[in-house]
């Protein structure tokens, strides 16, 4: 039997990243698992549907996407020490303890903790071999003991279960797409400036920005996001999407922009590939995992005149848009299905 975590999931308000990552995988792990939730009061993983407590077997495993640590999930610690049944995670980024200073004070205090717990598991699933890595080198620098196999599992790209675009026209008119939340990390405040210097020169696109924002650091990013609308028609920026919507949006984009600065693997890029549409996006080793095999642009991040010169060219060049998105039709992209099959496989 297969347990899966959904304590996060359950309650989400707002569909985050994560949230968006479990319930796709849940999706496609289907009968295969039995989701739980962790009682803090009574230490006890319950049925998400009947909430009673599951009586975990040797033979069981207790699979969890979601981050957590012992402060939040009181009893948590003492269940990994000493589990009833095997465990296992999928690890997504160490991002917390690279960029503490534009990442969520809670996930700053809790992601050391977080994962020194994941050592004690007996499968661990990065999202990447950047992840992997990190994973490991943290490991090595707290001198934990560590219990848990380690392995790299590739991310769908059919994100939202829609079909493959295997044919993707030049837009009639000229337009980029950003989705992301609103915050630093995703670095939406480099992109206005770069596209604001290519409409000064003259160049004539639209540029769509979507995403939620960060309640800890969006804020000013926002303002200046809705104080740029102001000025500039050109500039849409949508603080909510509906499916549909994002469908339209990614049918007429010529280019998906990811001007990010740091990624646990980068599904933005995934999910433009699996529609066909070219991707330009910053030039980090984790992103170069997925977008090296074709249908990507790669610029160092904060390049101004670098990211000025690839947007020119995927905007104003037919041969290279059409290039960039026949090498994206052409990619054997994994889908979720093909995610949910590795890990039923590795937990037997």
């Amino acid at each position: 039997m297969i347990y899966y975590d959904v304590t996060k999931m359950s309650g989400a308000r707002q569909k985050s990243g994560l949230t968006r990552v479990s319930t796709r995988l849940l999706d496609e792990l289907g009968d295969a698992v039995t989701p739980v939730v962790w009682d803090g009061r009574k230490h006890a993983w319950m049925d998400a549907a009947s909430r009673k407590a599951v009586a975990l077997q040797a033979t069981d495993w207790l699979l969890t996407v979601e981050l957590f640590s012992g402060a939040e999930r009181p009893g948590l610690r003492e269940f990994i020490a000493a589990p009833p049944c095997r465990l296992a995670a999928m690890f997504h980024d160490a991002i917390p303890l690279r960029w503490p200073h534009i990442t969520w004070p809670q996930s700053v205090q809790r992601h050391p903790d977080y994962m020194k717990l994941l050592a004690g598991f007996d499968r661990v699933f990065a999202v990447s071999e950047a992840s992997r890595r990190d994973l490991m080198e943290f490991w090595r620098w707290q001198g934990v003991a560590v219990k848990a196999q380690v392995q790299t599992v590739e991310l769908g790209a059919d994100f939202d279960g829609s079909p493959r675009v295997v044919a993707s026209p030049v837009p009639a008119r000229a337009s980029l797409l950003c989705v992301g939340i609103i915050e630093p990390r995703k670095n939406q405040a480099f992109l206005l400036e770069v596209c604001a210097a290519l409409w000064r020169e003259g160049l004539d696109f639209d540029l769509h920005v979507v995403g939620r924002v960060n309640p800890h650091f969006g804020a000013p990013i926002e303002r200046q996001l809705k104080q740029a609308q102001k000025r500039e028609q050109r500039l849409r920026y949508h603080a909510q999407a509906s499916d549909a919507v994002l469908a339209k949006l990614y049918a007429e984009a010529s280019a998906v922009v990811f001007p990010t600065i740091a990624e646990g693997c980068g599904l933005p890029l995934l999910e433009s590939l699996w529609r066909g549409v070219p991707c330009v996006g910053s030039d980090l080793p984790v992103l170069r995992e997925n977008a090296d095999a074709g249908g990507c642009l790669m610029v160092e991040v904060n390049d101004a005149d670098g990211w000025r010169r690839q947007l020119r060219a995927v905007l104003t060049e037919a041969a290279l848009q059409q290039r960039l998105s026949a090498e994206a039709a052409k990619r054997g992209l994994p889908r979720w299905a093909d995610t949910a099959k590795t890990l039923r496989a590795a937990l037997g």
